[in-house]
């Protein structure tokens, strides 16, 4: 889902890319040669902020729980997530395009500072996409989240907290590092950037991020 598209509402925007298996590590090796700087990925002219430790490879995935795309992408990236290797090191950025994207933002990194994103991060997308609920508000996602079995206060406080505050900060400062132009998105070990509309599909775009962390192994942090 491209940027300029977010002034759309959910409801107008096409349904997701087609989705395929994402190939192994060691096919991605293999492959790099194929994927061109420029096309299938772009090179950041300025390194992007890492969180991962020394000797790991970052993904980012950046997503927006309205954007229909990213409810498709989810279950492959989840999937193709689980079985990368060890020295590999992901993280999700919920963009916020607009401010009114912030309460999604908040209510994501409140489910990860509680615990709560593998219980809760799907069930967020099928409120959105499948029950048909609106989840736009700080008071909508606090209702929802109270409805989750959370204390309605203990998400407030969350939700308000400092912590929070400052991660939807780098969260934003992170999605413009990266250029983000629309979701869901990869960044690679904050040298790279790849979508499904930058290697044509989304499945393609995680054979390409397969490639671009084979590249970037041993290169100096």
């Amino acid at each position: 889902m491209q940027r300029r598209e977010f002034s759309l509402s959910a409801a107008s925007v096409a349904a997701a890319a087609t989705l395929g298996a994402a190939v192994l590590p060691t096919a991605a090796q293999a492959q790099a040669a194929a994927f061109k700087d420029g096309s299938d990925y772009l090179t950041l002219g300025k390194r992007a902020p890492v969180e991962a430790s020394a000797g790991q490879v970052e993904v980012v995935e950046f997503f927006w729980y309205n954007c229909p795309h990213c409810n498709a992408f989810e279950p492959q990236f989840d999937a193709w997530a689980k079985k990368v290797p060890k020295d590999v090191s992901i993280r999700r950025a919920p963009v916020a395009f607009r401010p009114d994207f912030e309460p999604q933002q908040r209510l994501y990194f409140v489910l990860e500072g509680m615990g709560k994103v593998e219980e809760l991060h799907k069930k967020v997308f099928y409120a959105i996409h499948v029950e048909k609920q609106s989840l736009n508000t700080a008071e909508q996602v606090a209702a929802w989240a109270e409805k989750q079995g959370i204390a309605k206060a203990k998400f407030v406080a969350m939700y308000n907290s400092f912590s929070v505050s400052t991660k939807v900060r780098k969260a934003t400062q992170l999605q413009d590092a990266y250029a983000v132009d629309g979701v869901p998105a990869l960044g690679i070990d904050g040298r790279y950037f790849t979508s499904g509309t930058q290697a044509q599909t989304l499945a393609r775009a995680l054979q390409v991020t397969d490639a671009l962390i084979a590249q970037s192994r041993g290169k100096a942090k």
